[in-house]
């Protein structure tokens, strides 16, 4: 079994999926996409592939906890993954995920176009990684 992390964008949604002992993310890919149709059936293969537990759905609150715009967006998503799939959708804060890993990958001088290309990916694994590691603290 496997935890798949996500963060998702009007255009992209990075995946990260979890090793067997819930102990490490891995940084999987950028789905880019231009309707949900499309999204979904390229998210159809990772649910074929791998038997998924949970879904870790970044959600993009305001700096002051408060839930943004995308945030609802996000929420409107998490419905439609627990109708498609029938799996536990765990919403995880990922505020400044995308500011981390921006950080990391400057201070690594990756150009603005390979930054472009792997953020999301990366930023999801940030999320489920954060996920992972209170998992394993609260001894789940």
């Amino acid at each position: 079994m496997r935890i798949l992390g996500m963060d998702y964008g009007e255009k992209t949604l990075g995946i990260s999926l979890s090793d067997e002992a819930f102990i490490i993310a891995s940084p999987i890919e950028t789905i880019r996409y231009k309707d949900k149709c499309e999204l979904f059936s390229k998210l159809d293969k990772y649910f074929k592939e791998y038997e998924i537990q949970i879904i870790v759905l970044g959600n993009p609150l305001n700096l002051d906890g408060s839930i943004s715009k995308r945030s609802e967006e996000t929420i409107l998503f998490k419905k439609e993954l627990e109708s498609r799939y029938n799996i536990e959708v765990v919403l995880e804060d990922e505020r400044l995920t995308s500011v981390i890993v921006n950080n990391m990958l400057i201070s690594n001088n990756t150009s603005r176009e390979n930054r472009k290309r792997v953020v999301d990916k990366l930023a999801s694994s940030v999320i489920l990684q954060g996920y992972l590691d209170r998992m394993c603290k609260n001894g789940r």
